[in-house]
């Protein structure tokens, strides 16, 4: 870097520049990295099941706990193992909210449809008739455990799991809410 005359030359200040930034940001950076470093509190998983329901739910992972529990046993296409899922079966829950099963799926209930959506924004749809049993063997489940331990925080607390469809696309990771929707209204 040159100096003339008490003026530094083009190519010294485009050299300064990054260093000027940084010193003037410095006070918001390191606030930015204290308010990183300390933890959020941990709010406790919810799983909603909303919209077209008799009775709107919010589900903690302990009341999951005390629904009726399932184990499906699946192949997971990219780890390349079999894994065990346990959870709630997805046709308890909406049974718990109201909304029509069996006999009483028919007329307007056909054109039902549920949205499951993850924390992560990721959403899939299924036909409310495809999830029962009297119309298809889905065996959907709300999964809380693979392979006996807690589902870790890339894949729950919760996971729908669809162990019948060919491909896991509709698999929800971080799911924490079920929406029924119908069309007929």
């Amino acid at each position: 870097m040159r100096i003339h005359r008490n003026r530094l030359t083009l190519a010294a200040t485009a050299a300064l520049a990054p260093a000027i930034v940084l010193s003037i940001a410095w006070p918001a950076l390191r606030a930015q990295t204290a308010a990183a470093a300390r933890p959020e509190p941990a709010t406790p998983a919810q799983l909603t099941v909303s919209g077209d329901v008799e009775k709107p739910l919010s589900l903690s992972l302990d009341a999951l706990k005390h629904l009726p529990r399932v184990t499906v046993n699946v192949k997971n296409e990219h780890a390349a193992k079999d894994e065990a899922y346990e959870g709630t079966p997805f046709s308890e829950l909406i049974k718990q909210a109201g909304v029509a099963q069996g006999a009483r799926l028919r007329g307007k209930a056909m054109a039902t449809y549920v949205i499951a959506e993850g924390s992560d924004g990721y959403k899939v749809i299924f036909s409310l008739a495809e999830l029962d049993a009297a119309f298809a063997d889905a065996g959907v489940i709300v999964a809380d455990t693979v392979d006996g331990k807690p589902l870790d925080e890339e894949l729950g607390p919760l996971r729908l799991v669809a162990p019948h469809d060919k491909r896991p696309a509709r698999w929800v990771r971080m799911l924490r809410s079920i929406q029924v929707v119908n069309v007929a209204k």
